[in-house]
Order: C-alpha cells, then sequence, then structure tokens
C-alpha cells in the first residue's frame, strides 16, 4: 500500500484516475470524518474521475494511517527514522487540534508537490477542510463540505457526550465486527437510506481499528466549548467559493447546524439533500454528484 510520511507519521494515500483520458485534470483532496478513512470516498472519486485525478488519504490516526504520532519523538529521532536526508523534516509535538491536521493536509500536498487543489471533505474532516481554507486560501480552488456545520456551547450536554464517547471508543472488541448484522446497527444513527454493505462493513472496521488517542483527541477538539467559539469565525473569514451540503436527516449535524454556518460567509453556498442524513453522498449519489458537478460547473462567487 502507498504511505508518504507527514510531519513524521506514515500517511495511507491514493489516487483514483479515469484511465479513458490523458488530459491533464485539476486534483481534488478528498477528507474523511471522525473515525472514519478514505474508503467511504471510494465511489464519489470514482464518479468524478473523468473530470478530476482524485487524491484520497486517511488522516494521522485513523484508517491506515493509524500509527502513533511522535508526540514523545525528538527531532534527531525521527529523522533518522527516515529514509534519505531530503526528507528530513521539522518535528513538532503533534496534538489532536483540528489546526493540525490542517497543517497535516498542507505539509501532504508539499510532499506531493501539488500547488492548488479543490476540497471535498465531509464531517469532522470538513471542520479541518474549514481551517484549511483560512489557513492556506491560495492552495484551493472551490470546496465542498459536506455535513458541517456550527454549534452552540453546552456544558452538561458536551460533558455528557464526551463521557459516553469515551466508553465507546475504549470499548472496541475486535470480535464486534463478527456479529450478525452489528454493521447494520452501528450505522443506524447516521443513515436515514440504506448504503452497500461493503460501505458499512468499512466503516465498522474504520471505527474498530482507529487509533485510540487519535479518536479521543479529535472527539474532544471537535466538540468543545474552544470549537463552539472559534469555528462561527473559521465560516465569517471563508473567501474561497464552497459549497455546504447538509443531509434532511442527519442526527449528527442537524441541517440548521449547516444554513448556520453557510448564511456567515458569502462564499458559501447552501444545499439541503432531502431524505438522506449523514452520508448523503452515499446514500443519493445520484442527487449528490448533481449538487457537487453544478457547483464546480458554475462561477466563482465574487
Amino acid at each position: 500500500m502507498p504511505y508518504i510520511r507527514v510531519r513524521g507519521v506514515d500517511h495511507y494515500y491514493e489516487w483514483v484516475k479515469s484511465q479513458s483520458s490523458s488530459k491533464v485534470k485539476p486534483v481534488m483532496v478528498f477528507i474523511h470524518g471522525w473515525a472514519g478513512s478514505a474508503r467511504y470516498w471510494q465511489s464519489t472519486a470514482k464518479a468524478l474521475s473523468e473530470d478530476f485525478d482524485c487524491l484520497l488519504y486517511d488522516m494521522r490516526g485513523f484508517g491506515r494511517s493509524n500509527g502513533k504520532s511522535p508526540l514523545l519523538k525528538t527531532t534527531e529521532a525521527v529523522a533518522d527514522s527516515l529514509a534519505t536526508p531530503e526528507q528530513t523534516e521539522t518535528i513538532v509535538a503533534l496534538t489532536y487540534e483540528l489546526e493540525e491536521y490542517a497543517i497535516d493536509l498542507a505539509a501532504l500536498l508539499d510532499r506531493l508537490e501539488l500547488k492548488k487543489v479543490y476540497l471535498n471533505a465531509h464531517s469532522t474532516g470538513a471542520s479541518v477542510a474549514t481551517l484549511f481554507l483560512n489557513l492556506y486560501p491560495e492552495r484551493v480552488e472551490k470546496a465542498i463540505l459536506t455535513c458541517s456545520g456550527v454549534f452552540e456551547y453546552d456544558e452538561k450536554a458536551f460533558a455528557a457526550f464526551h463521557k459516553f464517547g469515551g466508553y465507546v471508543v475504549k470499548f472496541r472488541p475486535k470480535w464486534l465486527a463478527l456479529i450478525p448484522f452489528v454493521d447494520r446497527m452501528f450505522m443506524a444513527r447516521f443513515l436515514k437510506r440504506s448504503i452497500p454493505k461493503c460501505d458499512r462493513k468499512a466503516f465498522l472496521d474504520d471505527f474498530l481499528m482507529a487509533d485510540y488517542a487519535a479518536a479521543i483527541g479529535t472527539m474532544v477538539t471537535a466538540v468543545s466549548e474552544n470549537a463552539a467559539k472559534f469555528m462561527p469565525g473559521e465560516f465569517t473569514k471563508l473567501n474561497v467559493p464552497t459549497l455546504l451540503v447538509a443531509g434532511e436527516y442527519d442526527q449528527i449535524i442537524p441541517p440548521a447546524m449547516g444554513r448556520q454556518a453557510a448564511a456567515l460567509s458569502d462564499k458559501v453556498e447552501f444545499v439541503l439533500m432531502p431524505n438522506t442524513a449523514h452520508f448523503p453522498m452515499l446514500e443519493d449519489p445520484q442527487t449528490y454528484l448533481g449538487c457537487v458537478q453544478q457547483f464546480l460547473q458554475g462561477p466563482n462567487k465574487a
């Protein structure tokens, strides 16, 4: 499997390209959500590959990039482990703040020598993409944020969420995947419509293999008082043409949160996809692709 070292951590990545065309195409980078991987973006990337060379990668600590971060490594120790001198990087103590994941993406693009791309990001990955858009606006042509939004801080609700989430992340026996129909039960809260069994199974497998520290760390930073305070400002600052797609029945990030986020910037176009929930690109791929392609083909917002 292809891996590339980014900020001291080996990241899994892959290209999805059309074999029927030899023309030079722009690059679209896909970013997955919490405890997932690039695997659930495969079908969307394949559908868009006639017009884009699609780059999929697993974020640090998730999917096939689930190695430990170099929190306790010195720069010298990491440098010694690199294959060649030109690969030596300046390593900082990596954390699970969403901004760090945006910096990871910038470093990945640098390693692959990609100057400007399109972004297609989902859920927590969409929050990472929003931060990336403001940190590196010159590197993005257009962006699609799927199931993203802003929320208000509720101390009791957040504390309960973190406590319950901590139990869920801690109790992840591998044998869970062997229980009949467990993939369907696991995904029930995320879906309005059924999705292929292979996608349900992949998401369960990714959840079970996610690094514990990364899963807990990103959960706490993405759903926190700090995030509730700074994310509205990040949407307000957006200066890159952006499409925000919400699922009508999304229980994880209700569409009202997405509509509220989109209203903060005239660069953001909001689309509500009916009869879908947290994975509209899998639940109704035809409608999703239609919305995305219309946005991509349209003029940039002035």
